[in-house]
Formats: C-alpha cells, structure tokens, sequence
C-alpha cells in the first residue's frame, strides 16, 4: 500500500452575491418566502410577472467606500412612483404581490402577482399591457435544463480529472450503482464525512476498539470516497458509483497520522475478507499488495466461485511485492488494476487513473492522492456500475467487459491505455454510443 499522498490546500472563491438592487420580499419573513417560493412552483399559472417603470436614486456612498473616496455611486431602490404604481395596479386588478425585485439594468420594478380565485389569466394580462406604466405583462414561464446527461453541483466536480478521463459522467445516464454492496477492505473510514452520508451500511473494525482512530484513517477514507461519494449534495466530489452501499471493514492499521501509509497482516485480511462475504458483497476492493498467501487466495477463490467480483492493487513497479505471485494482483479470479501511464507495458487486467487524484480525506476534507489504490478504487466503482444493471455478471464477464473497453490514446510521452467505463456498460446494455478518450484528459496522466 504504497501509495503517495499528496495535500494541497484548496482555496474556496468567495461566491460574489448580487445584491444589486435586491429589495426586501414582500413576504414579511424567509420563511413566508419559501412558502411563496413553493406555491409558485407547484402551481404557476396562478401567478403572473409584471414590471413597471423604476428610474434610480442617486445616493452617496460611505466614505472610502470606492478608490476615488467621496464619490457618488448610484444604489438602485424601489422610487415612490414604482411602490405606488404597484399599489394601484395591485387594488384595481385584486392581485397580491407575492415577490418583487428592482431590476437596475432595465430601469424597472419586476413583480410577481398572484391571480385571484377564478380570473381569467389572459384577459387580466391583456387589460395590464393596457396601463402605460407596464412595460412587461406576461405568465409566469417554466423552464427545465437540456442536458443528455447527468447533472453535479457539487463543488470540487472540475478537479475529478479522473472522472473525465474515464467517461464516468456519461456512464451515469444508465448506472450509478444502486443496490450493490462493496466491501473496502483497508484502514477506517470518516464514517461521518459529508460525502459519505447513507453510504456506508456497515462497519467492523479487525484492528483495534479504537473507533476514533477507524473515523481517523486516511487510505480507507481517499479509498472510500472515490467509489461511493454522494453526487448531486453541493458537497466536494462526486463518486464514481455513487448509490452503492459500503461495507467498511478495517483490516489494516495506519502507520502515521499525518500519512496514509498503512500495513495488514494475514489474519486481519483473512477476517475482513471472510466478513465481506458472510455481509453479501458483491464487490471486494483490495487496494493494497504483498506476498503470494494461501489463506487469502483461498478465501478470494471462494468469493469468486459464490458470484463476488474481487478487484485488488498492483504493487509499484520494483517494489517488495512486485512478483509475478503477489497478493491480491495475481490471485486467480482477482481484477488486477494498475495506473494508466504514458509508455507503460500492461502490467495488469485493467488500466485506470491513479496519479493525482481527488478525493476525500478525513474530518470532512478533501485532498489529491496517487497510487494504483486509487485507480483500483475507480474500477471498483465501474465494476458496481455494471452489477447493478446485470447482478448474475461472472469475474470473467467483468474483466472481458473492462478489456474490450480499454482505449488506447496517442499522447506526447507515449500510447496511454485508459479504461472508458461508459463503453463498458454501453456493450453489455447494447447501448450507445459513448465518448471517446480524448487527448485533452491526458494531462492528468502526463504527470
């Protein structure tokens, strides 16, 4: 478990408000303004828009408030002859205003009436066009995004390079993993991350009674969250399987706090593995590496032979455990996955992202790892994507599915082979078409 973590500070932009020329709601609280909000939304035809003409007020600012000191800006307000148009036209038609908001561009007060019980929509904007002081009478329009594919909001989305680079949003049309039970055998998990709300259905820890030390742990944390974190939540990163349920078992124990640095043993592995399959999973990740060892090749041996997919690490290559017979890499049945790399032979079953990745860290963070625990993190992911849709899928229907929807992309440094997870789920669903890789994600790899 070798891999490198890198933290970098991530500086939040202050979201600019635009206050400019907000008046107050006519609803007297926020909350009589949700309540507006909400009617408008479940029944628009009730409500029409209207704006009516607003000139600004030229107001002196505080002193020092601009780079030219005592100079005379101009703050947008609602006028005296605005508020008493309102007035008029709110008596004369029966209408209540419900929301309103000066509008500096246009010079107008904009309004949004609700229609008395009973009258007829059109004829009552027909009779407002009328009144000289309505620059705009109409309804109160509905519209919806066109998008053909999923939609995020949450916040760190343009740092997942990975997620790009694997096609995953395009992916999502069809899968995000509902109904799959994974199994992170690694260290603890922050359990209570925001970006792992609901995701994790169950914890053990093989280790220790140390529960703060389990919410603490790093490996399992960045391990988690590449697989499973809550999309669409306004919170951090989107997972590559975000409606999985985790099962956390921590089987391996963290060698320094401020590192992500980790070690197990035979009998902590051999347990998380035995508890993943008494819990019902149908994914095993491994990201870790080591001996060949036939207590664990057993145990993997039966969770292939009961319908488990186990996806496990390749070590670095020249390291300890980089041996034709290591653990989990070469184990038979297991998915092997390594980091799409510039001029790499293939070293494994599957190639995916693994350098400089983001992902979640604990106590709520968010940071970049690299290693081929993250890249076997995001097959993992892929993996949930395609059970989720076909659940009787063998190991080896995985792994042909993965292969034959690995691309091969020309960069500067060299040919890169890189998973493309839509065109896996595209060929077992007869679906399409999908993204192709292009050379512009490649920077990710490049590093």
């Amino acid at each position: 478990m070798r891999t490198s973590f890198i933290l970098r500070s991530v500086c939040l932009v202050g979201v600019a408000l635009l206050h400019a020329g907000c008046s107050s709601l006519v609803a007297g609280t926020s909350a009589e303004a949700d309540l507006a909000t909400l009617a408008m939304r479940a029944n628009p035809d009730r409500y029409i828009l209207v704006t009516v003409e607003n000139e600004p007020t030229a107001m002196p600012t505080r002193a020092g408030s601009t780079t030219r000191g005592y100079d005379t800006a101009v703050r947008y307000q609602v006028s005296s002859q605005a508020r008493a148009t309102v007035q008029s036209l709110s008596s004369t038609y029966q209408l209540h205003e419900v929301r309103s908001w000066p509008i500096p561009a246009l010079h107008v007060h904009c309004i949004v009436f609700e229609l008395p019980g009973g009258a007829d929509r059109d004829a009552v904007l027909a009779q407002l066009r009328r009144e000289p002081s309505v620059r705009v009478a109409q309804p109160l329009h509905t519209f919806a995004t066109a998008s053909s594919t999923a939609a995020y909001n949450d916040p760190y989305l343009d740092l997942q390079r990975s997620l790009q680079q694997m096609a995953i949003p395009a992916a999502h049309r069809w899968s995000r993993g509902r109904g799959v039970r994974v199994a992170v055998i690694d260290t603890g998990v922050d359990t209570h991350h925001p970006d792992l709300a609901g995701r994790i259905s169950e914890s053990r820890n093989f280790i220790d009674a140390d529960e703060k030390r389990f919410e603490r742990d790093r490996h399992g944390t960045s391990v988690a969250g590449l697989i499973a974190a809550l999309a669409g939540n306004s919170e951090g990163i989107v997972g590559v399987a975000p409606e999985v349920a985790l099962i956390a078992l921590k089987s391996c124990w963290q060698l320094d706090p401020a590192s992500d640095a980790a070690v197990c043993n035979s009998f902590t592995l051999a347990q998380g593995l035995a508890a993943a399959i008494d819990a019902g999973a149908q994914v095993i990740n491994l990201s870790l590496a080591g001996p060949s060892d036939p207590l664990l090749e057993e145990l993997v041996s039966v969770a292939d032979r009961t319908g488990v997919i186990v996806v496990g690490a390749v070590p670095p290559s020249g390291s300890a455990q980089s041996d034709a017979s290591g653990f989990p890499a070469h184990a038979p049945g297991v998915i092997a996955v390594d980091i799409s790399r510039p001029g790499s032979p293939p070293s494994a079953d599957i190639q995916a992202p693994g350098d400089d990745i983001f992902t979640l860290t604990p106590a709520g963070g968010y940071g970049f790892a690299s290693g081929s625990s993250l890249a076997t993190a995001q097959v993992s992911g892929v993996v949930a994507l395609l059970l989720s849709r076909q659940p009787r899928l063998t190991s080896g229907q995985v792994r042909t599915l993965l292969r034959d929807a690995t691309e091969r992309v020309p960069t500067p440094q060299g040919e890169l082979a890189s998973l493309n997870a839509c065109a896996a789920l595209a060929a077992m669903l007869g679906e399409g078409p999908c993204p192709h890789l292009l050379l512009a994600r490649d920077k990710t790899a490049n590093k």
